[in-house]
């Protein structure tokens, strides 16, 4: 059985997530078009790593992902936007398993510390049980309601 998917903090949702090339001639008519989809998380990766100027294990950092698993995303991602401009087809930006709110709780019994999305931490300690899970603020980028 694989691993769970790892939740991908994202900073950035772009308000244009469609983009298609034009012809020569005149824009338009570009029904049938083939479209590639990228993923959230790879817009991020490559915003990160390409805009920002970040080192590959600062993005990591800032995605909450391993180093390899930023590799993974970014390459994926530079494949998809090549193809796409080499190949003529449309750009669809969406979908992806990505979060914008991740906290970093922390039980005070028995220090467990565990990277939760805000929506779905759980009320106990996985460790001991304890119900004063609390979001350790100085660590957490976002706020906790």
């Amino acid at each position: 059985m694989p691993r769970p998917v790892k939740w991908r903090k994202v900073d950035f949702i772009p308000e244009s997530k469609y983009f298609v090339p034009c012809p020569k001639a005149k824009c338009g008519g570009n029904k049938g078009l083939e479209e590639i989809q990228l993923k959230i998380e790879e817009l991020e990766a490559m915003r990160l790593k390409d805009i920002e100027d970040l080192h590959q294990e600062e993005c990591a950092e800032r995605m909450m992902v391993s180093r390899q698993t930023f590799q993974n995303i970014i390459d994926e991602a530079r494949k998809k936007v090549v193809t796409a401009l080499i190949e003529g087809k449309a750009i669809s930006v969406g979908g992806g398993h990505y979060t914008r709110n991740i906290c970093k709780f922390r039980c005070p019994s028995c220090g467990d510390k565990k990277d939760i999305r805000f929506e779905e931490r759980t009320e106990v300690c996985r460790c001991c049980g304890s119900e004063d899970l609390i979001c350790n603020k100085n660590e957490c980028k976002d706020e906790c309601r």
